[in-house]
């Protein structure tokens, strides 16, 4: 008899490649649909009670460090078992141009960018000169420290090659440490992710709501709800732009672009207070720190912008500036010059209708 020999049809490597291709697209969609929940769900939370989303943010903050408290005591049992082998020539092979170092700043910076979101809310507290510098000088070592600390665990726990590769490295952390309760970190992250959430989304609806009520932005983003006292119309808005961005584009691409943003305008905003500290002098001002902190974090915040545009230009970046300047076609007839069209007045009326809102003062919200 024959032998009867077996070959592949000469497709089925093509078949293969787009029932990969159509998994990841499923799996990305449904990864963006869940994402677009937790915006909407944040989104009711917030516009709800004041007092409901601090109690979530606290929550979930509690749970987060809870997390990572599991992670440095772990890696300190491995620590004290031997496991150091991650530790000889950990950085061998590291990219050290200035643009990918600049790139890498951006990603490290995202864990740590909440430092910002209190002084969004300074109104809202209460003696924010003593309130927000004790915050400050109590939030950012303690974070620096933990995550330190949570770094050095995992690399206690895996070798630099399967920290690169891991697409969640505290699930991947805890497979190799907890065992059958590794689930607790996919849950850790899972929790940490929408209390972290959360506190961004408060506070960032808080820029659009008083950019709006300085006549920055539309009127009717500088309005409250009549019984609720939130923000409602600011904090949709930002639901609606975080929408956009989930649907436009990756977890990568999305933290790099808003990173450069961010410092662009950091740098703007320090360069501001420091002309005002050299300037003018004579103006009242809640608290004072030493010059050298500002200057410190202008230098930081013009290497951020600058160094991945020299090292490696992208013309996404092009897009990135000509959005940002392109506000000044809005900005000249709307703010500037306050040619309010009679259109928008009407908009604007039937959405305070419809939403339930009202102008507010500060002495109000």
């Amino acid at each position: 008899m024959r032998e009867r020999k077996t070959t592949d049809p000469p497709h089925s490597s093509t078949n293969l490649s787009e029932g990969k291709e159509k998994l990841r697209l499923k799996q990305e969609v449904v990864i963006k649909c869940t994402a677009a929940a937790c915006i909407l769900l944040l989104t009711i939370i917030n516009c709800l009670n004041v007092r409901l989303a601090t109690s979530v943010m606290n929550i979930f903050t509690a749970a987060k460090l809870m997390a990572l408290l599991v992670i440095v005591v772990g890696g300190l049992v491995l620590l004290a078992k031997g496991q150091t082998q991650s530790f000889q020539n950990g950085f061998q092979g590291t990219n050290a141009r200035i643009g990918a170092v600049g790139v890498a700043f951006y990603q490290g910076l995202w864990s740590y960018d909440g430092w910002n979101n209190l002084n969004y809310v300074t109104e809202e507290l209460k003696k924010p000169e003593v309130t927000l510098p004790r915050a400050v000088m109590i939030a950012i070592p303690l974070v620096t420290c933990l995550y330190l600390l949570v770094n050095v665990s995992y690399l206690a726990a895996m070798t630099p090659s399967e920290l690169l590769s891991s697409g969640a490295v505290a699930v991947t952390w805890g497979d190799k440490v907890l065992g059958s309760w590794a689930w607790l970190m996919s849950l850790s992250v899972a929790l940490s992710t929408f209390g972290s959430s959360n506190g961004t989304f408060f506070s960032g609806g808080r820029v659009c709501y008083i950019a709006a009520r300085e006549g920055h932005m539309p009127d009717i983003l500088s309005m409250a709800h009549v019984r609720r006292l939130t923000p409602s119309p600011a904090l949709m808005y930002t639901s609606v732009m975080s929408l956009i961005m989930i649907i436009s584009g990756n977890f990568t691409s999305i933290v790099n672009f808003f990173s450069f943003i961010a410092w662009l305008f950091y740098g703007m905003t320090i360069s501001g207070l420091l002309y005002l500290k050299i300037k003018k002098p004579e103006l009242p001002r809640s608290y004072k720190v030493p010059i050298i902190i500002p200057i410190i974090v202008l230098m930081a915040a013009v290497y951020l912008v600058l160094a991945p545009i020299i090292d490696q230009p992208q013309i996404e970046i092009l897009y990135i500036i000509a959005f940002i300047f392109s506000g000044i076609i809005l900005y000249f007839p709307l703010v500037r010059f306050k040619c309010h069209p009679r259109f928008l007045q009407t908009v604007t009326l039937h959405l305070q209708l419809f939403l339930e809102v009202a102008p507010t003062t500060k002495d109000t919200n």
